[in-house]
């Protein structure tokens, strides 16, 4: 067996995306007499820096020399999008079953989900290891194509993307899909293939809009529905479509966390309070108060972007205890979901008149309240039962502001009731 891994071929303005680079480079393999295994979309820290949209690197797994391997690896890269300054690509042949790399590449590919490596340490590592490996400007690709050799022994929940692809002489029009045949297929093969369109927001939540090559995506945990959902949908003409293995949708980029020991630029799952009323501000970022009282605390955010999601947030009272998940960076947590444990449902209120049932008034400070008509009066607010608009369990933002990797709650696997967004 060898392993191919490849990365940062793309560009956020120009296009190109290495889903496509690694299918060519699988056609390649296919075409030089090797059998391809499977093709790996591992999706990496989505906190980096220097990634385009989706931070994705590829491993294609096939039984080709490696060293004919690489040659095809070193070759593919000239479509690169290079002329960006920022695209770095690089690639890694390594020889030998993926599930069993060593130690440290697995290591490796898994801190790539959570942290930030250096390309020198990446380096160093695939040479340790009797690796081939290269690249284009100051290969940064290489840290992506070494955490895909390593993914398939690093992680263990897996999900299936088919990816079709444009005609090259389409790339930078605008993408030909017929929307009510792509809706009604996503709800033929729904909860089996997910993400595929945001019901609520009418949002073709699989087809990009960037200049790539891609045509639509299609995620679920079946391969069979991903396939036939693809091939229900109307459109201009596929020029090539491929299945890849891919940890989307799996939360592999969150570890547990502490408060006041939340490193930035990673993913986090932490519990806590809310501890003051949630605020929307300026262009429509919702932002909440978490932590603990007299204790370490955070501010999370509900951007924007993530629509209906903010009024899951706005819903929420000091008192209330939650788990929450999201990248943190610049001191705010951005949520990505969170579980509702505990809610606070009572409320101090100022009490009504026994007798004539108006609201009392206040009698002075430190007085209690007393009714003016009648002189009733009692010695403070009393408590109420308050009615909430949220229930126990987790909430999500919607598929159209989902992180890749972020895992859907239609998956399950959760520990508590879900309320997973269409």
């Amino acid at each position: 067996m060898t392993v191919i891994g490849l990365d940062d071929t793309d560009s956020r303005e120009l296009g190109m995306c290495t889903t496509y680079v690694a299918s060519r480079v699988a056609d390649r393999v296919s075409a030089a007499g090797g059998r391809v295994v499977r093709v790996l979309l591992v999706r990496l820290n989505p906190a980096v820096e220097h990634k385009t949209r989706g931070n994705a690197a590829l491993a294609v797994h096939c039984d080709l020399p490696p060293e004919r391997a690489a040659a095809i690896a070193r070759e593919e890269l000239a479509v690169a999008e290079t002329d960006d300054p920022r695209t770095n690509p690089g690639f890694v042949v390594a020889p030998g079953s993926p599930e069993r790399v060593s130690d440290g590449v697995a290591a490796f590919a898994r801190d790539a989900l959570r942290e930030i490596h250096a390309i020198d340490d990446a380096v160093a590592l695939a040479d340790e290891s009797g690796y081939r490996h290269g690249g284009r400007g100051n290969a940064r690709g290489t840290v992506g194509a070494l955490a895909a050799v390593g993914a398939w022994a690093a992680f263990d929940d897996w999900t299936y993307e088919q990816i079709s692809y444009r005609e090259p002489d389409r790339l930078g029009t605008e993408r030909d899909v017929d929307l009510d045949s792509l809706f009604a297929a996503a709800d033929r093969h729904y909860p089996d293939a997910w993400d595929t369109v945001d019901r609520v927001e009418g949002e073709a939540v699989c087809v990009p809009r960037t200049p790539c090559p891609i045509l639509h995506g299609i995620r679920g945990d079946d391969p069979d529905a991903v396939r036939a959902l693809a091939s229900e949908v109307q459109s201009e003409p596929v020029h090539d479509s491929r299945l890849f293995v891919t940890n989307q949708g799996t939360d592999a980029h969150l570890a547990a966390g502490e408060l006041g020991a939340l490193d930035p630029k990673r993913g986090w799952r932490v519990d806590g309070t809310v501890l003051d009323e949630p605020e929307t501000r300026e262009g429509g970022h919702v932002f909440v108060a978490f932590g603990e009282p007299d204790g370490p605390r955070v501010d999370c955010a509900a951007f924007e972007p993530t629509k209906r999601f903010r009024d899951r947030v706005r819903a929420l009272r000091p008192g209330d205890r939650l788990t929450v998940c999201g990248e943190v960076s610049d001191g705010t947590l951005k949520l990505e979901k969170f579980a509702v444990r505990e809610l606070d449902r009572t409320e101090h209120v100022t009490p009504a008149c026994p007798d004539c049932g108006r609201t009392m008034e206040s009698a002075g400070r430190n007085q209690g309240y007393r009714c003016r008509d009648c002189g009733t009066s009692t010695d403070g607010k009393v408590e109420t039962t308050v009615e909430r608009d949220l229930e126990p369990g987790w909430y999500e933002v919607p598929p159209c502001a989902r992180r890749h990797v972020a895992k859907p709650l239609v998956r399950g696997g959760f520990d508590a009731e879900t309320h997973p967004e269409r």
